[in-house]
């Protein structure tokens, strides 16, 4: 297990290159700071260097809302969190002190959106981990298809891609007038359910006409896991604790 200046002292560390790709985003972004001390301990135990996007972000942010809070990109518990975002560790439920064998059972929840989509950086071997894609590569649990996507890069290229506006190509017909002022003040914590459901044929007729409901991101993820089940009969694993 690498010890934190392993992880800090690099050469090319990525945060000069991700801080001005998050300034100098294309959608809105609201950027929480880190507190020092836990992102510290949070980067050791997430064993990335400063380096990568995702080292450079846990170690820099206290996550962010992406696109007026579509899309919330996780990282260390925040030093002031009235948003109530959820830390890259409380999400994945990382042990209380750093355990050097501890590893996420099939990868990294690093991002949900306010509709339940769940994005995970892919943790081994397909046949063992139970996602699509290669290690490293990113993945998605569509809530409107209630199944797994691999997304064809990793965290970099997809972080950069949502921050110059790539939320509008990948949500293509899954938003509706006046989506902002809905999602913009929520909280972390916080998503959308959609009646009719998502998934359905009927919701996508009209999705400017479906009703929308306020409810906590557990109760999303967790109406999304039992309704995989019933469907698919396919449990879709860990979505995140939130």
């Amino acid at each position: 297990m690498r010890e934190l200046s392993e992880l800090i002292e690099v050469e090319d560390p990525a945060w000069p290159v991700l801080g001005g790709e998050l300034r100098d985003a294309a959608v809105p972004v609201e950027l929480l700071d880190a507190d020092a001390e836990r992102a510290a301990a949070a980067l050791v135990q997430t064993q990335v260097t400063v380096r990568s996007f995702l080292g450079a972000f846990v170690l820099h942010s206290g996550g962010a809302f992406v696109d007026d809070g579509w899309l919330r990109v996780y990282g260390s518990p925040a030093a002031d969190n009235d948003r109530r975002l959820p830390s890259l560790a409380r999400v994945n439920g990382y042990p209380p002190v750093t355990i050097p064998d501890w590893r996420p059972q099939a990868g990294l929840v690093v991002a949900h959106d306010v509709l339940g989509g769940v994005f995970v950086v892919q943790g081994g071997p397909a046949d063992q981990v139970g996602l699509p894609g290669q290690p490293g590569e990113m993945v998605y649990f569509a809530p409107d298809s209630l199944r797994w996507d691999a997304l064809g890069a990793g965290y970099g290229a997809w972080l950069s891609w949502m921050l110059a506006g790539g939320t509008e190509e990948f949500y293509e017909g899954l938003r509706w007038p006046g989506w902002r002022d809905e999602v913009r003040e929520l909280d972390g914590d916080r998503g959308l359910t959609l009646y009719p459901p998502l998934w359905s044929a009927e919701a996508h007729q009209d999705l400017a006409a479906t009703s929308r409901r306020v409810v906590a991101m557990a109760e999303l993820l967790d109406f999304a896991r039992e309704t995989s089940v019933q469907f698919d009969e396919a449990d879709p694993g860990f979505l995140g604790t939130v």
